[in-house]
């Protein structure tokens, strides 16, 4: 199982909380050291969407201009601008080990998914 983020993270921190208090051993990526390849987030687009992915809502894109913004408009797009900054990935993106992927964290989402992969 692999958790994708941003240490310092809020969302991440209580996603890796949650993990570790439900005993679900977990390798922590950091984007910002090891960022994801386009081919990496396209796999991850095919089964979450790219929409869901690109985080609209952060600093991290509010900061971008109007023609950066533009790049986002379709995937191929999209795709290039969050590997170049890898900030605009919602997070986490979880690698459940078993092909299942999840992106964001909310306790009974990670209940779910945790259940499943018993």
């Amino acid at each position: 199982m692999q958790l994708y983020g941003i240490p310092n993270c809020d969302t991440v921190k209580k996603a890796r909380t949650w993990l570790d208090q439900a005993g679900r051993p977990h390798e922590f990526v950091d984007f910002k050291k090891t960022p994801p390849t386009v081919p990496q987030l396209k796999a991850w687009a095919a089964q979450l969407g790219w929409e869901k992915l690109l985080n609209r809502a952060g600093t991290t894109w509010r900061k971008l201009d109007e023609a950066t913004q533009a790049l986002a408009a379709d995937e191929t797009g999209a795709l290039a601008l969050m590997a170049t900054q890898p900030s605009l990935i919602k997070r986490p993106v979880v690698d459940w080990g078993d092909g299942r992927l999840s992106v964001g964290f909310k306790p009974e989402q990670f209940e779910a998914l945790a259940a499943e992969g018993r």
